[in-house]
């Protein structure tokens, strides 16, 4: 198939010189609890590492990694080093491992023991980081140990209540994903984490919100005088955002029978990026701010009741197939999944905002397992011209507008145009607009952890997820997975490994005149083009 053609957005060499230095962290200590885990290892160290490569982190900072695991200090500093080699993409520099190594710190114990945070407190004290300095405390544990945690740093003192925002010595926890499993479990928890500590304090994380371009959302949306007038229901005919993974469930079966796909993606990464999208322009760009016209956007999407279900949504759940060349299992064959599972692995769900920018405008969100490629992108497909002016010849056709937001694997940005083809005749030709970040910026992004680490250590709660935020994204995905949970699937598996998910996803778009865009071809002709 041959591709559209592609203009490269070129990015002048005076601003690539205007990259600003990454802002420095104050001293401070970081707790781990949970330190012996693959999030330690794959994520948080490799990204603790990568802020001390860039002079992002003081001089006094210590790393004290909390774990039932029997482990010393020294054992510790190996395993992380292993890590960090392991992971760190562009390779270990030996100078930046030998600073960081000596303000590696252990503590073993279990998460209901007194003791356990006692010692905690006195490597705290001992690690040689001042006493006026702030404490990070990070829970990488499984959701159901939070409680358990958040109620022993208060009973500890670790973690004074109010000293989230305190000038020294602050305090402040981050609550990994999933935030509950319901909207009644999210608010048991959130009744637990008020009342050990205030909301300033809680940096609730997704790890979407870290990568370069969601945050370039904000930035290409309220910037940019031509695309902001036409971001609205006047113009825009639907917008598609997709998060699809061309990988099973690999060693994660047991925690997915339990979940499923909206628990996983939806209520977390999709809406996030959802409230991004169709937000109205915050007052200014704080916190408070943002997170409030995001909370605004969940609360105007309508509810769908269990007789509308089937318009508003699809799922589906992956049969054995193929994946780049190579036969792949269906889901019911992977490692600790039931063999007559009905759980989703795949969903497509149309949001309606009821608010005067969307009304009438459906929101398309769609995520699965083994799909073709790993990809997510926001797309804003606009209306078409109201009047054809030119005779189209068979064959021809006038597309849609479409501006799309590339998130992974290759950040970027593409406009899709329509142009008159070279020749006699007024043909159209549709044409892109393509945008790198990679090449623009010759430079690799900064992982998300990376970011929310230092945005967390800076008392920079705009990337993080608010109480009533977490709140108000269950009420909107409860109703599906309680309604699908009552219906039990009998059609599953119905798509097969390695396409673009069951066949009634497509007709379920359809309906409403619009077509799912096939990732591996928009993205391929965008970003993969370049050579």
């Amino acid at each position: 198939m041959t591709a559209r053609p592609s203009v490269q957005v070129r990015v002048t060499s005076a601003i690539q010189a205007m990259r600003p230095a990454l802002k420095r962290a104050d001293p401070c200590t970081f707790v781990i609890f949970g330190a012996g885990g693959d999030l330690t290892k794959r994520k948080l160290l490799p990204a603790i590492y990568q802020l001390r490569r860039d002079g992002a982190l003081a001089d006094e900072f210590a790393v004290i990694g909390v774990a039932r695991e029997p482990m010393d200090t020294p054992k510790f500093r190996a395993a992380m080093h292993a890590a960090v080699s392991e992971f760190d993409e562009e390779g270990i520099d030996d100078a930046t491992w030998v600073s960081l190594e000596r303000q590696l710190y252990y503590v073993q114990g279990e998460l209901d023991d007194p003791g356990t945070y006692a010692r905690l407190g006195k490597t705290i004290a001992e690690c040689g980081v001042r006493k006026e300095a702030g404490s990070l405390l990070y829970l990488a544990l499984p959701p159901s140990l939070y409680a358990t945690a958040i109620k022993q740093i208060a009973a500890s003192g670790l973690a004074p209540k109010g000293t989230g925002s305190a000038p020294t010595a602050w305090r402040r926890v981050i609550i990994e994903k999933p935030f509950g499993t319901s909207l009644a479990t999210a608010q048991a928890l959130n009744a637990v984490v008020n009342a050990a500590l205030s909301e300033d304090q809680v940096y609730r994380i997704d790890h979407y919100l870290g990568k370069e371009t969601v945050q370039n959302l904000i930035m290409f949306r309220f910037a940019n005088s031509i695309f902001e007038p036409v971001w609205n229901r006047q113009h825009v005919q639907h917008v598609q955002i997709t998060a699809a993974e061309s990988v099973g469930v690999e060693h994660r079966g047991g925690y997915y029978e339990q979940a499923g796909i909206v628990r996983d993606m939806f209520q977390n990464h999709l809406l996030q990026v959802m409230t991004l999208a169709a937000m109205e322009p915050p007052v200014r760009f704080n916190a408070d701010a943002v997170r409030d016209e995001k909370v605004k956007v969940l609360r105007a999407i309508r509810p769908i009741t269990p007789a509308e279900m089937h318009e508003y949504s699809v799922r589906g759940q992956y049969g054995p197939g193929t994946v780049d060349g190579q036969p792949v299992p269906g889901y019911r064959e992977e490692p600790g999944v039931a063999k007559d599972s009905g759980t989703s692995t795949y969903a497509a769900v149309r949001f309606m905002v009821d608010n005067w920018r969307w009304q009438g405008v459906p929101f398309y969100l769609r995520s699965g397992k083994r799909l073709p490629v790993r990809a997510t992108e926001i797309a804003i497909e606009f209306r078409r011209p109201p009047h054809l002016l030119f005779p189209l010849l068979e064959g021809d056709r006038i597309e849609p507008n479409v501006l799309a937001i590339r998130v992974q694997p290759e950040e970027g940005i593409t406009v899709r145009f329509e142009v008159k083809m070279p020749g006699r005749g007024m043909r159209p030709a549709s044409v892109l607009m393509d945008f790198s970040y990679r090449e623009a910026f010759d430079s690799v992004s900064h992982d998300a952890y990376e970011t929310l680490l230092l945005d967390a250590m800076l008392g920079d709660a705009t990337l993080f997820t608010r109480s009533d935020e977490v709140e108000a994204a269950w009420t909107v995905v409860d109703p599906i997975i309680e309604y699908w949970a009552s219906k039990k699937a009998e059609h599953f598996p119905n798509y097969a490994a390695g396409t673009w998910g069951p066949d009634i996803a497509n007709e379920f778009i359809a309906k409403m005149g619009c077509a799912w865009r096939d990732l591996r071809r928009e993205q391929g002709e965008g970003a993969g083009t370049r050579g």
